[in-house]
């Protein structure tokens, strides 16, 4: 009988870099186009509404940057706290932490005598291993990575508030904030959809639900802006 592979593709090991990338995105598009929305709703010329913009890319990107490398690092150092926590506790209270994962095992549905053989194999080959990714939840493809967290943030952010940025240089004045709103209003549907279709989630309901959020800052902005007058 002919021997078959089975092939499968998961796209967990996506998970890490994806979010980054999909948040900066989203955060650059939103962020630029309801500060531009709302900087031509005052009644703003063409240079104060491209220096708000630059400044608004420049400002994001960093504060994007530095974000995401602060929140992941505090991830990561939490991470590494637990592990080495569970190094010592595996030195001084090995037959415990056995017992332990045992447990976990058993918890899932194995029976009380196949756990207990699958944990003390799994601990003579790697124990530190199997407590860090059954006990912890802590695996190699979902660890935190700060610092490619805050480089596809900043990158992403940046693309992403280039997108109405460049809509606010060619569009007239006279429709400006209509051309950045609906051009904006694109670039997040199309975002949203790419970003379910590389996460392998259902395109429709990621591309209303990322168009909507955009949709609401921008007319929020734009109510500032005109109630205002003035540039904020």
């Amino acid at each position: 009988m002919p021997r078959t592979t089975h092939r499968e593709r998961h796209r967990t090991d996506r998970i890490g870099w994806l979010r980054a990338a999909v948040l900066g995105a989203n955060d650059g598009i939103v962020s630029t186009a309801s500060l531009l929305v709302g900087v031509a709703a005052a009644s703003a010329g063409r240079s104060e509404l491209l220096v708000a913009g630059a400044a608004g890319l420049m400002a994001g990107a960093m504060s994007m940057a530095a974000g995401e490398y602060v929140s992941v690092s505090s991830q990561s150092d939490t991470e590494g706290a637990d592990i080495a926590r569970e190094r010592i506790e595996l030195s001084a209270q090995p037959e415990a932490e056995l017992r332990e994962l045992a447990a976990i095992y058993e918890g899932r549905g194995l029976s009380a005598d196949l756990a207990a053989q699958v944990a003390a194999q799994l601990t003579a080959h790697d124990a530190l291993g199997a407590h860090t990714r059954d006990e912890l939840g802590v695996s190699e493809t979902l660890t935190a990575r700060p610092v490619q967290a805050a480089l596809t943030s900043a990158l992403t952010f940046t693309a992403g508030a280039v997108l109405p940025l460049a809509t606010a240089l060619v569009a007239p004045m006279s429709i400006v904030t209509v051309a950045v709103a609906a051009t904006s209003l694109v670039f997040l549907t199309a975002l949203g959809a790419l970003s379910a279709r590389v996460g392998g989630a259902p395109v429709a309901k990621a591309a209303v639900r990322v168009a909507f959020w955009g949709v609401l800052a921008m007319a929020l902005t734009a109510g500032v802006g005109k109630l205002f007058g003035a540039i904020v």
